[in-house]
């Protein structure tokens, strides 16, 4: 049952019934219907206010006159209250519709068909070729990697895009590096590491010597051009790139359907350029080709520099028009950094001004920064903390935890992966994405704090309760065992899930599914403590057992939809 629709319909028929006509549908009352920010106001309120006007009396006499006509069983009373229908749902029957309703539904609970297969485009994560994957990247990837998981679960088909950054002169400069200093069987073994040495090499050497400098851009002009041999390297280093970066996402989970970065669209550009020109939007200033923004109080937007080289903006252009053609996107999302709005915002701006309007179907999803234990990370002070470096790390400070929490626990090494990297990841989604991060290590790995560990040791602890129980329910449950405050509050949030996950979809914000994940672990945790599970009674019992096993169910869907396990045991 749709508690929400039906008080709404139970409005619309008091309306008929009291003034012989409603001047509103369901459909339109519904949205009105309020959650009070305390149970004992109601679990939903309708303000009779919007009604004065047309009815052409007060409030509170509106109020009075629906209560009066509204008689459902599944109402276990109705208030008027300055104004306001304040509506209490009967609590046992409350229990059972939504429980009985979650536990059909199974593991698909909350999801539903909004998408109709349309695509969704995701470009996320988008490491830089010869550089190791660092935790500024991880942002990015998660929250990406979050939003291709609820949309795909919202009936969207999502395209995940790793925009790799390997274009530029750097490239030039390394093979240069690499064909005076470098060693392939050297390079293999030591992967990214070793392209490091070798670029710094090559930047320490050529500071006072332009022939080399030179050298490394006509490495970079072979590449533009096509040269075989050029390309050859150039693919070898992007391979051993991934090969790199691939540890890291299988650690975290993270699958992508593209690797096309910026090299893949340099043939793709003419056509926009040629456009832009043809549509009298290409202008020149000292040189460059620009397209002016100054009426929409922006810088000018980049083209082409003078020496007719192609810029970030152009290989974006390019991709863009490229995804709409091969996808058809009904959504285009960059999940990029907020220092990079005015590039986003210049970018759709310009597709808007070629005419095309599937720019309002395009969004920057920005998002804050990454610091650690305090200090800022950056690349050129030589503060960074790699990721995988990171990640192992909380592995093993996960795995030291369980060995003084839980001496006997079998498959600990795995189970420390997943509160490792689970604990990582949800510290980094738990607020809203545009905030600064400062990550330590004491408060993301803390059991009893608003952590994935304390998530996890809930499910867990679910499992628990279902395996002493014999994981079957074979009595009858009695609903009324689940009519104290403490199941309701479980229930309210189990029936919330659904909502909860389009909304997140709605906003691109993983974090309100993150923080769901605590409110529901910390009010079953409370009916744990409250209530015998167990109890002698068999319909008391297979009640509380039921809910038990529907918290389970959400809990490991809901951390499954942000990309964190849900451990059996702990």
């Amino acid at each position: 049952m749709d508690f929400k629709m039906s008080i709404a319909r139970c409005v619309e028929g008091a309306l008929e019934k009291q003034f012989t006509q409603s001047p509103m549908t369901a459909d339109e009352i519904a949205p009105f219907l309020e959650v009070p920010p305390d149970t004992a106001m109601g679990d939903y309120a309708f303000p009779c206010f919007r009604l004065a006007k047309s009815l052409r009396k007060a409030p509170p006499a509106i109020a009075d006159a629906l209560r009066d006509a509204i008689d459902e069983k599944f109402l276990a009373r109705i208030d008027s209250v300055k104004g306001y229908l304040n509506f209490y749902i009967n609590r046992a029957t409350y229990a059972r519709e939504v429980l009985e309703k979650a536990e059909k539904e199974g593991g698909d609970y909350g999801s539903r068909d909004i998408g109709g297969g349309a695509t969704v485009c995701i470009d996320y994560s988008s490491i830089n070729i010869a550089k190791r994957f660092h935790i500024g990247h991880l942002s990015s990837t998660m929250i990406g990697n979050a939003l291709s998981r609820i949309y795909r679960f919202l009936g969207y088909n999502v395209e995940s895009i790793n925009h790799l950054g390997d274009w530029g002169t750097q490239f030039g400069k390394m093979i240069c590096a690499y064909k005076k200093w470098g060693d392939r069987q050297v390079v293999e073994k030591g992967g990214v590491d070793e392209m490091v040495k070798l670029y710094v090499r090559f930047e320490r050497e050529s500071a006072d010597d332009g022939e080399l400098q030179q050298q490394g851009r006509d490495w970079f002009k072979k590449i533009e051009q096509g040269d075989p041999e050029a390309l050859e390297i150039f693919d070898w280093f992007k391979s051993v790139t991934l090969k790199d970066a691939e540890r890291v996402y299988d650690i975290l989970g993270v699958k992508f359907d593209s690797y096309a970065g910026e090299s893949f669209y340099n043939d793709k550009m003419d056509p926009v350029v040629e456009e832009l020109d043809k549509k009298g939007l290409l202008t020149e200033s000292d040189g460059a080709k620009i397209v002016n923004l100054e009426d929409y109080n922006m810088p000018p937007c980049l083209i082409l520099k003078k020496d007719g080289a192609t810029l970030y903006a152009t290989r974006d252009l390019a991709a863009a028009f490229y995804r709409k053609k091969t996808y058809d996107f009904a959504k285009c999302l960059y999940v990029v950094a907020y220092q990079q709005d005015l590039h986003f915002r210049q970018l759709f701006k310009v597709i808007e001004l070629m005419g095309y309007d599937w720019y309002k179907d395009m969004e920057h999803v920005s998002f804050g920064m990454v610091s650690y234990e305090g200090e800022t990370l950056s690349t050129r002070k030589g503060h960074i903390v790699y990721l995988e470096d990171l990640l192992n790390e909380a592995v093993k400070k996960a795995r030291d935890i369980i060995d003084e929490k839980s001496p006997d626990l079998e498959n600990k090494d795995e189970v420390a992966r997943q509160v490792g990297v689970g604990a990582m990841v949800f510290f980094d989604l738990y607020n809203n994405r545009i905030k600064d991060i400062d990550f330590y290590w004491d408060r993301a790995l803390n059991f009893d704090g608003e952590t994935a560990p304390y998530v996890q040791y809930t499910h867990a602890r679910c499992s628990s309760v279902l395996r002493k129980a014999g994981d079957e329910i074979t009595q009858e449950p009695d609903y009324e065992a689940l009519a104290d405050a403490e199941a309701q509050d479980v229930v309210r949030l189990i029936e919330r899930f659904p909502e909860i996950v389009v909304s997140a979809m709605e906003r691109n914000e993983p974090s309100l599914i993150t923080r769901f994940t605590i409110d529901l672990a910390q009010a079953y945790n409370k009916f744990y403590y409250e209530r015998r599970i167990l109890d002698d009674d068999a319909g008391v019992r297979s009640a509380r057992l039921k809910l038990t096993t529907i918290v389970k169910t959400v809990l490991a869907r809901a951390l499954y939809l942000i990309g964190v396990e849900a451990p059996e045991r702990m």
